[in-house]
């Protein structure tokens, strides 16, 4: 999440197969390079502009219009070594909406998506959300680099609404974050329209994934639109229950405890990690606070109407600050009507296409035990487990920027979700069994920036 220039917020909740040859030379451009330009419609935006580029990747593309550094900040280790050299087209534009949330490129519209199309393309397309209340660009370091890289196209949206108001979006408590599904749903039907337009034929695998808010949406995506994707990756992604868990029942003990009316013991038995106390300083400034309330103005927004108000604030401060009345917020007690509104968008586990889901142990936002944990004997439970793997990754937590903070007790997630996109392509187009379920353990020494092995 961006709040204001030169502010970058890390509280964003709310974060294959065939391989490329070598990379053509700077400044030469291989046979079709952006061949089929002119042809090129995103079905249904209301507004597209396509660009030819010489490299799609984050190396090429910082400090243009075509990617948002600033939106990335926090989700990645300052020592990640990404691939580059990536030519091809890029598409931004937005479907129709009636929010103006997202000021990128200008525009004040809502529902902004960009599509990126290598000139040496495998086959595939990698769809995504951006995690927390982020834009398009924000996993452009974190995941398109890589897929395409291999090969793939790639597309990514803003979900429908972003920002720390992104609850002001929809006429029904509930209907913001029901817009991120259907959202994801427009654009992978419209991406893989323009994939055929720009190389002849559709794609022949697709696969959604993402971090946080996206993997649940990669979760919601496989449960209800199994017919769009082959498989996913879940890294993650947030627990959205009826009755709960989710972050209504977890989130309040953290805020009661900035206003020392609960314990660390208390945190503890509401699911925290107890080694992840080192973080909790942080995430009581900079997340829980935040979460809570925009969370609970978008599904009860009767509770405390004063707070967040008509905005969750103007300034930094105040957008990251907790409602007192959170400290007290029960959903078990509250009325059906906000059951009724988380209804809208609660996951059920019955997966229809291969997933893996990666989750940290020292998740200080999401924690384990009340999230993917519970997510996994959900899958389990509706007889879905051969399509599920699940890795446990010690150490881990929810941002890998902090591990440049602790890089002695933390170690980042992106390396081991690279493997497991790896590992759910080779399952789903070589039938390659992926490693059984398992905590992947932090080694005693090596690169652990770039590199995790499954098993």
């Amino acid at each position: 999440m961006r709040l204001s220039r030169g502010v970058p917020l890390l509280a964003a909740l709310l974060t294959g197969l065939t391989v490329l040859g070598p990379a053509a030379p700077a400044g030469a451009h291989p046979p079709g390079h952006c061949a089929r330009q002119a042809r090129l419609d995103v079905p249904g935006a209301e507004h597209q502009e396509s660009a030819c580029l010489p490299d799609l990747t984050t190396a090429g593309l910082a400090g243009t219009p075509y990617t948002d550094m600033a939106d990335q900040a926090g989700l990645s280790a300052k020592g990640t070594v990404n691939p580059s050299g990536v030519p091809g087209i890029q598409i931004d534009g937005y479907f129709p909406d009636g929010s103006r949330l997202n000021a990128t490129h200008g525009w004040a519209h809502d529902s902004q998506f960009v599509v990126r199309l290598p000139d040496h393309w495998n086959g595939g397309l990698v769809v995504t959300g951006a995690p927390g209340t982020r834009r398009q660009y924000s996993t452009d370091t974190l995941i398109s680099d890589q897929v395409l890289a291999q090969g793939f196209a790639y597309a990514a949206t803003d979900k429908g609404n972003t920002g720390p108001d992104f609850f002001t979006d929809g006429r029904e408590p509930g209907d913001a974050v029901a817009e991120w599904n259907r959202r994801v749903t427009e654009l992978t039907r419209a991406a893989k329209k323009a994939v055929r337009q720009r190389y002849g034929t559709g794609p022949r695998r697709t696969y959604m994934t993402g971090i946080s808010n996206a993997g649940y949406l990669t979760r919601w995506q496989l449960e209800n639109r199994p017919e769009l994707y082959d498989g996913g990756v879940d890294w993650e992604g947030v627990l959205w229950t009826t009755r709960g868990p989710n972050l209504l029942t977890s989130l309040p003990v953290a805020v009661a405890r900035h206003f020392g009316s609960a314990t660390d013991e208390d945190l503890v038995g509401a699911g925290f990690a107890p080694g992840s106390r080192f973080l909790w300083p942080y995430h009581e400034k900079a997340y829980w606070g935040l979460t809570q309330k925009i969370f609970r103005a978008e599904f009860d927004p009767s509770y405390d109407p004063a707070c967040p108000g008509s905005t969750a604030g103007s300034t930094v401060e105040q957008i990251l600050a907790p409602c007192a009345s959170d400290a007290s917020y029960a959903y078990a007690t509250r009325p059906a009507s906000v059951r009724k509104a988380v209804a809208k968008v609660a996951l059920t586990g019955r997966i229809g296409k291969p997933l893996i889901t990666l989750h940290g142990d020292l998740d200080t936002l999401l924690p384990i035990a009340t999230d993917s944990d519970v997510y996994a004997r959900m899958i389990d439970s509706g007889g879905r487990g051969a399509l599920h793997r699940y890795y446990t990754v010690q150490d881990g937590t929810h941002t890998d920027g902090l591990y440049d903070t602790y890089p002695d007790r933390l170690r980042p997630i992106l390396p081991c979700y690279r493997s497991a996109f790896t590992a759910l392509t080779r399952w789903v187009e070589a039938d390659v069994t992926p490693p059984a379920d398992r905590l992947i353990a932090r080694p005693a020494g090596g690169d652990v920036v770039n590199s995790c092995a499954l098993g």
